[in-house]
């Protein structure tokens, strides 16, 4: 019977390994971003709620940081949909806070009024997310043309 020799190790290769005390890189699409951002303030208003009972304040602080995560966890591809996914977010999770008795009227008057009064948060996180999304975008095009540059370099 012939000798089985144990197959040669493939050389693993180098890849990029994440950096100490940095957040993950996921690379969320328009509509996983959307979801998460959606649920991810769904659970804040009902924390804020619980814990607080419903501090605007609080549920406006916590926003900032969602708006910023939904900004840098998205693809490159799905950009232009952080700014225009963190609102529905903030609507979302704003339904809890809200309050508002006397059935269903009662609480779509709250959540609307909610959604007035707190518009400064509102807009503080889209402004944040836009922020994040035009410097992403920025960089991204500016890599691409140094690439393109360095490749008419060596072809040329």
């Amino acid at each position: 019977m012939p000798e089985r020799r144990p197959a040669p190790r493939a050389e693993a290769r180098p890849g990029p390994r994440p950096a100490r005390g940095r957040l993950p890189a996921p690379r969320l699409t328009a509509l996983g971003g959307g979801i998460l951002t959606s649920l991810a303030m769904l659970v804040v208003g009902l924390l804020d709620l619980l814990l607080l009972g419903g501090s605007p304040v609080a549920y406006g602080l916590l926003f900032l940081p969602v708006c910023a995560a939904c900004a840098l966890w998205m693809r490159p591809a799905d950009l232009v949909a952080a700014p225009v996914s963190v609102p529905i977010a903030f609507a979302v999770g704003a339904v809890p806070v809200s309050g508002g008795t006397g059935g269903l009227g009662g609480h779509v008057m709250a959540l609307v009024t909610a959604l007035a009064v707190q518009a400064g948060w509102l807009y503080g996180g889209t402004l944040v997310a836009g922020v994040i999304v035009t410097v992403r975008k920025v960089r991204l095009m500016t890599a691409r043309r140094a690439r393109g540059r360095a490749a008419q370099m060596r072809g040329a």
